[in-house]
């Protein structure tokens, strides 16, 4: 408990004052959704793409919206803090979204581990829950978990998850600057990170023996599909007779998973607005 204070406790006077955001949620086209499901967003990190994802949350009012872990990141708190006006927005547009009739349901990861201790509790309307099931319009069961405990090096050698944490960090810091560059020179944006991790054969068999782990546990509960966060690469694809979904992030790709009324799922790619206009780039749809 007392972990979570010390994370949670300088954020309290911002996170009650009125949002710089709130008059602007009616200026933005709706694109009404049935689930948006969503993952590290790691608040309180300079990767984080804040801005974006509210320019994505509201454009896409849901009924359901899924924290698929990762949501404030505790670990880079503890070793510096940076919490600027733009993530505080993200959290009140969660918890106005929460008083306006919207179902959001939190399932920490573990940058947010320090969340878990309040599994089965409610923060301003928004449900903590350890692990969740999302049935969709068309009857299929979606397990929901972040995907940490399917990780060998978080499990078996955290040190060396903080070790990677941190050079992470690096890329993105670099990414950041690369970016503003390409900018400058009037190039779309472009993930280094994610690059070198498709360039890598040991990150690619990584990231395979995780979706196939995840998903069989999925069918080992009687599920339909899963849907988890934590290696931020957003996929959605078949796994022996199971549907395996992952959000991606909100600090390399920008992508969502969402869910139309009529049961079908999509990934989405956001493109920050530019010039007045703000389109998402849709993937495969099952």
């Amino acid at each position: 408990m007392r972990a979570a204070f010390d994370t949670f406790g300088p954020l309290l006077p911002g996170l009650l004052a009125n949002p710089a955001h709130e008059e602007e949620d009616a200026a933005v086209s709706p694109r009404p959704l049935r689930t948006v499901f969503i993952s590290d967003l790691h608040l309180g990190t300079p990767g984080c793409q804040a801005l974006a994802l509210l320019e994505f949350l509201k454009a896409h009012p849901c009924d359901n919206l899924y924290l698929v872990g990762d949501i404030v990141d505790g670990w880079q708190l503890r070793r510096r803090w940076y919490w600027p006006q733009a993530h505080n927005d993200v959290v009140q547009k969660l918890l106005r979204s929460a008083r306006k009739g919207c179902r959001v349901v939190y399932v920490p990861g573990n940058h947010d581990e320090f969340a878990r201790q309040f599994g089965g509790h409610q923060f301003g309307g928004i449900e903590v829950e350890q692990e969740a099931v999302h049935v969709t319009a068309d009857g299929r069961s979606l397990w929901i978990i972040h995907g940490d405990h399917f990780d060998g090096v978080i499990q078996c050698a955290k040190w060396l998850a903080y070790l990677g944490d941190n050079l992470y960090e690096f890329t993105l810091k670099l990414n950041r600057h690369l970016n503003s560059l390409r900018a400058r020179m009037g190039l779309p944006y472009w993930s280094l990170s994610a690059y070198l991790k498709g360039k890598v054969k040991t990150a690619l068999n990584y990231v395979t023996d995780f979706e196939v782990a995840v998903a069989n546990e999925a069918r080992r509960r009687g599920h339909h599909g899963v849907v988890c966060g934590h290696i931020h690469r957003a996929e959605m694809r078949d796994i022996d007779g199971v549907l395996y979904c992952n959000d991606g992030d909100w600090v390399e790709s920008r992508s969502a998973l969402v869910e139309h009324f009529d049961g079908r799922l999509e990934l989405v790619y956001w493109q920050p607005v530019q010039h007045g206009t703000a389109q998402p780039q849709q993937l495969e749809t099952v």
